[in-house]
């Protein structure tokens, strides 16, 4: 029983550990070190590129709520961001670097996992295959792929946020708290006045920017939108966005800044900060002299500048079913962002379920879908189900989830019930899983 996975990021290392669990020989497929795209540098497995950062923690977030269900069906994906966590206030993020070297050192021991370093550029024609190549595809899988979607896949740009060293910051300037004080002191906050402000978001607007290559269509997803993009869209925007100063008084002054710059840990020994919020397009040099403007960042070392890079992604309802599986070629699935989720913890939950999806076709057994009422259900309802024009890749959030019947709630215990609901409803489909793996003797 053997299952190939192409790409060994996110997804892949997930649905590579899910269908070892249910038994099967997975040969695992990752071009690293022979090939690096644009955004990687590390030769680990299961890289964090944009940020360390899996979102919210608690489950007024439909994110937490996910996660939740991933910790609780043993996703290689949570143990090992609840093993190398770093202060974050109210949301779980991790130490890069421990990170993607705890998941490379367990699909390492896993005897059913065979990890090949080399780029794979040709689709199998037979056996159980699992594309998990994440949105930098290289272009030769790119062009394969098209044969699948029967259409020329959809794309879209992700920028990176900026890294500097914490002894570089002014403590003079800058501040540790967490908004309204949730979390502890998390955070480090840069304040900017009305004028600062103004004239950083002008600067923004007039500095020099990346260009994208002629024949493509610069196409930015809502969720990663480069600062520079966002401040063209008006002067307050940022303000409302990620430089938004509620509940954040200033110690020094007692008063609510005109707009905040947040800096989030980045590593375990926090010496590394990314600028919350901060990805972009600017050019390096526009980058540090315009982010060096921010209070608190005049003498700012980067550890890492920002950068922008092309996302590809499969228009998922045109081209998969509701397992995950190529409607043009069943034996192969997608998973991860390539399949049209956003996101880390998203992508990891699209690989858990490909590779049991997998392991479950290649014994030729049906696997039923997880109930809709929860965080896993509700994400392939969106895949399966959504309209094929104008599709594009989404977080998970509430507004996917089926909705709450009975008395009108408040927005936050609608959440919180619909969150009780999808672990309510989570046993029913887990535990037949559960079952035949001890069966199988390889749970």
């Amino acid at each position: 029983m053997d299952i190939t996975i192409v790409g060994a990021g996110l997804a892949g290392c997930e649905a590579a550990w899910q269908a070892a669990k249910e038994g099967c020989q997975v040969t695992l497929y990752e071009m690293k070190p022979q090939r690096f795209s644009a955004a990687h540098q590390s030769e680990n497995l299961a890289e964090l590129v944009c940020s360390n950062s899996l979102r919210g923690a608690g489950m007024n977030n439909a994110v937490g709520c996910l996660k939740e269900e991933l910790r609780r069906l043993g996703s290689l994906f949570i143990e090992a961001a609840d093993a190398t966590a770093v202060p974050a206030g109210g949301a779980l993020a991790v130490d890069r670097d421990d990170f993607s070297t705890y998941i490379s050192e367990k699909i390492a021991a896993e005897p059913k996992i065979h990890l090949v370093r080399e780029e794979l550029t040709k689709l199998p024609h037979d056996g159980t295959t699992i594309i998990a190549t994440g949105p930098l595809t290289s272009d030769a899988l790119s062009e394969e792929l098209k044969s699948l979607t029967g259409d020329e896949h959809l794309y879209f740009y992700d920028a990176i946020a900026p890294i500097v060293e914490a002894d570089s910051i002014n403590f003079e300037v800058a501040w540790r708290a967490s908004r309204y004080g949730k979390g502890g002191d998390d955070y480090i906050n840069c304040p900017l006045s009305q004028e600062q402000y103004f004239d950083f978001v002008q600067q923004l607007i007039d500095a020099d920017k990346v260009a994208g290559r002629e024949f493509e269509k610069l196409i930015h997803f809502e969720g990663c939108m480069p600062i520079e993009e966002m401040a063209q869209r008006g002067p307050q925007t940022l303000s409302f966005g990620p430089m938004k100063p509620v509940g954040l008084p200033d110690p020094k002054t007692g008063r609510i800044p005109y707009a905040v710059l947040q800096l989030r840990q980045d590593n375990r020994h926090a010496s590394l900060f990314n600028l919350v919020g901060f990805q972009t397009r600017l050019t390096y040099p526009e980058q540090q002299r315009i982010f060096r403007m921010i209070p608190g960042l005049e003498q700012a070392r980067f550890a890492r500048l920002g950068s922008m890079h092309r996302n590809t992604f499969i228009n998922a309802p045109a081209c998969l079913n509701a397992s995950l599986q190529f409607q043009k070629a069943p034996h192969i699935y997608a998973a991860g962002q390539l399949s049209g989720v956003e996101g880390y913890v998203e992508s990891a939950a699209c690989g858990f379920l490909a590779g049991i999806f997998a392991a479950y076709h290649l014994r030729g057994e049906a696997l039923p879908q997880p109930p809709r009422e929860t965080a896993l259900g509700s994400l392939l309802h969106h895949l399966s189900t959504s309209e094929t024009e104008g599709f594009q890749p989404m977080n998970i959030n509430y507004g996917l989830f089926p909705p709450l019947e009975g008395r009108k709630m408040k927005r936050a215990d609608r959440r919180l019930a619909m969150a009780q609901r999808a672990l309510d409803a989570l046993p029913q489909w887990w535990l037949p899983i559960q079952e035949k793996r001890q069966c199988l003797g390889v749970s």
